[in-house]
């Protein structure tokens, strides 16, 4: 395999508007297709988001994986709207207390300040992957639940890029997934290119030992080996991700800011070939100084652009204020001691994930996620519905390459099965953690 060749992209003497060129690029073009074991979503959305991801899972024969939490959605509702049709595991995932989840480092240090997350998008990431373990799953999709444009041929090339990367994204079209300062960058005139992430991304679970810590960007240290640089990373495909308004509110750029500093100091490292390691005290009280000026600059670019009017001017203002508010909490100590902490909780996890038992049925794997004194999970369809567990703990058969004609029909029989989008609205669609 070969590196791909660096993205031509200006960059600010503060910023790295790019990370693509971390990523590796298969010597053979055409790689072969596999199919992948199981999809899975993690959701706060109504089932109606779920549509495309349940096309998807039966084209491809596997199975669809639904975890869901909030208001807007539950695991019956899936199992109601698509039983029927396809290989469904919905779980209704209640809070940590009742998981058997290890006792994370990097969330006791965050615990009781501004910088605890209040989502539980991490939590689901890492109950799938115990899931995928215990059911004997290699190859699995992680799918946000605002992704759409899936294309089973992308997904096949992915999953046939597992035999030789630990991870495979797929690239996120349409509305750009970034962070709300990028956002505002990019809207005022910067150069700024998303980077792959857990919102479309095929992984190795015999090979990657990663897990996801409870914090923005957790898809970005996912991917990382430890203290020393990326996992073998590659990218194919191209999903869409539905749009979103970044400044509603300067909640969330407050929300992000540690997460993106963290993450973005860690790929300024990776990007001059340095290794994690290298993200000393020293390190980081350089990059704080270096994110203030970034978005100090993100600020003056614009109140120059004279192409907004003043509320979406005030909006994103507002938004970049909030973010050099709690940047300025961030020490350099704290991302040393977060490093620290995170590569604690690695060693924890793959301690954890060791004491799991393996080639379970799914009641044995659901009771397995519980906490010892807590009711076991349960899956809908129940096991009186719709049932292929068996399916479940034997590898899907390799896929030969398929003829242009042959994938033309998959995706035309695919998108016969799809509605249109969700019509978007606050009471639909709540915005993405």
């Amino acid at each position: 395999m070969v590196r791909v060749s660096p993205v031509a992209c200006e960059e600010t003497s503060y910023h790295h508007g790019s990370h693509r060129d971390l990523l590796w690029s298969p010597v053979d073009p055409s790689p072969t297709h596999r199919n992948v074991n199981a999809i899975i979503v993690p959701t706060a959305r109504r089932p109606a988001y779920l549509t495309e991801a349940a096309g998807l899972a039966q084209v491809l024969g596997c199975t669809l994986v639904t975890l869901h939490s909030g208001k807007w959605t539950t695991a019956a509702e899936a199992a109601e709207r698509f039983g029927a049709e396809v290989d469904l595991i919905a779980i209704d995932v209640p809070g940590p207390g009742r998981l058997r989840l290890p006792d994370w480092e990097t969330s006791r240090l965050l615990a009781g300040t501004v910088f605890a997350r209040q989502t539980d998008l991490s939590l689901k990431r890492n109950l799938a992957l115990m899931l995928s373990y215990m059911l004997g799953w290699s190859r699995i999709l992680f799918l946000d639940d605002d992704i759409t444009g899936l294309n089973p041929d992308d997904v096949r090339k992915a999953t046939g890029l597992l035999d030789t990367y630990n991870a495979v994204g797929l690239r996120i079209g349409g509305f750009p997934d970034h962070s709300v300062v990028c956002h505002a960058y990019r809207q005022a005139g910067g150069k700024q290119q998303s980077f792959i992430g857990g919102g479309a991304l095929a992984v190795e679970l015999e090979r990657s030992t990663s897990f996801f810590p409870d914090i923005y960007n957790d898809d970005w240290f996912f991917l990382l080996d430890g203290d020393k640089r990326l996992q073998p990373t590659s990218v194919t495909g191209q999903v869409v991700q539905y749009p979103y308004d970044p400044f509603r509110g300067p909640e969330r750029a407050r929300a992000e800011e540690l997460g993106d500093v963290l993450a973005e100091g860690i790929y300024w490292l990776l990007d001059q070939g340095r290794p994690i390691a290298d993200a000393d005290r020293g390190h980081w009280g350089r990059f704080l100084k270096r994110r203030a000026r970034f978005i100090e600059d993100v600020l003056a670019m614009v109140r120059a652009d004279d192409a907004l009017g003043p509320h979406e001017k005030d909006r994103r203002i507002a938004a970049l204020k909030g973010a050099l508010g709690r940047l300025a909490l961030i020490t350099p100590g704290l991302c040393e001691s977060y490093l620290r902490a995170w590569a604690a909780d690695r060693r924890q996890w793959q301690r954890h994930v060791g004491r799991l038992p393996t080639r379970q049925q799914l009641p044995g794997a659901l009771t397995a996620l519980s906490r010892r004194g807590c009711p076991p999970l349960r899956s809908q369809p129940g096991e009186n519905g719709q049932s292929t567990v068996g399916v479940r703990l034997k590898l899907y058969p390799q896929l030969a390459g398929e003829s242009p004609e042959r994938v033309g029909v998959v995706a035309s029989g695919m998108d016969s099965f799809m509605p249109a989008a969700p019509e978007r609205s606050d009471s639909l669609a709540p915005e993405p953690a």
